[in-house]
């Protein structure tokens, strides 16, 4: 079903006048940083002032009062929100792989419901994984039907963004017929239980800790095939982590930038009078901005396979719509492998040019590797470069979903 009256898409918009609609809102989030920073102050107040905006439904089609922008245009705005707090896109990125799959269900009264939602502010959250003793493929989190809705319980990590969100997408299992499913749970019933207990040295303000749900209801509307989700899913998640890494990029060019303007010390042997002179720290300078530049353009580049699988889905071309989530896959793999090595290293010769003075706690400036070394070790770098030089050598597909658990018990 391609765009129509009664299915309208999501095909960009103008995006400096929407960039400009939150501009000062991220300008607002940037202030406070730092202090959230070292006070592992939780981001409540910020996502607050977003959700106002219309934030969350800058993907929601025009026609259901969306900003209907494209997937490139999400994650441009992404990396200028990523420049601000690197946390908080990290924190909405359940939000937008759940607005994205209902952006590729077909027409109903119930997407239609979301959409209205999104619009009115509604955020979701993210429970996917489970950890200790679970095995490859074990899905311990059960939704069992009763009557006409379903029971859900279990345990899930990683539940990132959940703490400030009104719903809740986890992966369970159904225990009657042993289907994977979507849960859509509300976040704020009494049988869901939130931890900030997340201990990562990075990304600390993201909500990413433990949910543990306690036989909460749930309506049968709200159990959706796993089956059924949006083909290009993982690559979603992936971007958002690039558009995290992007924007710490920015944020790491802009601090670099503004402490060299403002020092006064100088090196008895370095190259000039003010530090702004040495035409070694500018070599530094323009070094990171190469690498942020780079890392954005590639970035950005890698969202458009996104987007055109996006509107294959409505073409009724199934090989138009399988060849765009293959390239989905494999481009935002690609950007994986280089945007992290290309930030990393911006946030570490960052301190090249400052000096013992650019490691004070105050200014936080590790902030930036840290965060940048906790986004990169998601979905490792490693497997990825094996799933591109797989399908570069042999053709092979890329999996469209992966999971972690226990492997095989050690042979004695």
């Amino acid at each position: 079903m391609p765009d129509t009256p009664n299915n309208p898409l999501s095909l960009g918009t103008d995006y400096e006048a929407l960039a400009n609609r939150f501009r000062p809102l991220f300008q607002h989030i940037a202030a406070g940083t730092v202090e959230r920073e070292n006070a592992r102050t939780l981001p409540y107040e910020p996502i607050k002032w977003l959700k106002q905006a219309g934030f969350g439904a800058v993907r929601v089609p025009r026609g259901y009062g969306g900003a209907g922008a494209s997937v490139e245009q999400l994650f441009q705005l992404l990396i200028e929100l990523a420049e601000a707090d690197s946390n908080i896109p990290q924190s909405l990125r359940g939000h937008f792989a759940f607005v994205e799959d209902q952006l590729n269900s077909p027409p109903t009264a119930e997407r239609d419901t979301w959409f209205r939602r999104f619009v009115e502010g509604d955020l979701v959250g993210n429970a996917w994984t489970e950890t200790g003793d679970v095995k490859l493929g074990e899905v311990i989190t059960k939704a069992t039907p009763e009557g006409a809705q379903f029971r859900l319980s279990g345990k899930k990590y990683y539940s990132t963004g959940s703490l400030f969100s009104d719903w809740i997408d986890v992966y369970a299992q159904r225990s009657d017929t042993g289907a994977d499913v979507i849960a859509v749970v509300d976040a704020r019933h009494a049988g869901v239980q939130q931890s900030d207990d997340w201990d990562g040295f990075g990304q600390r303000t993201t909500g990413s800790g433990t949910t543990v749900f306690n036989n909460v209801p749930v309506p049968a509307t709200h159990i959706i095939p796993f089956e059924n989700r949006f083909n290009y899913q993982t690559a979603f998640y992936q971007l958002v982590l690039l558009a995290v890494l992007a924007g710490t990029g920015r944020a790491i060019e802009r601090d670099i930038t503004q402490q060299i303007r403002e020092r006064t010390r100088v090196y008895s042997h370095g190259n000039a009078s003010r530090v702004s002179a040495d035409v070694q720290i500018q070599q530094v300078v323009g070094q990171i901005s190469a690498q942020v530049y780079a890392a954005q353009a590639t970035t950005l580049r890698s969202a458009r396979p996104l987007q055109q699988a996006y509107e294959a889905r409505f073409s009724g071309n199934a090989e138009a719509e399988r060849t765009a989530n293959i390239a989905a896959e494999i481009e935002t793999a690609k950007a994986q492998v280089v945007v992290s090595d290309l930030i990393l290293r911006a946030a570490t010769d960052l301190f090249n040019a400052l000096g013992a003075s650019g490691i004070s706690v105050n200014k936080a400036l590790d902030r930036h590797w840290r965060n940048a070394r906790t986004v990169a070790s998601h979905n490792p770098l490693i497997y990825k470069a094996k799933i591109v030089g797989d399908w570069s050598i042999n053709g092979t597909e890329p999996p469209y979903v992966w999971q972690i658990g226990q492997g095989e018990p050690k042979a004695s």
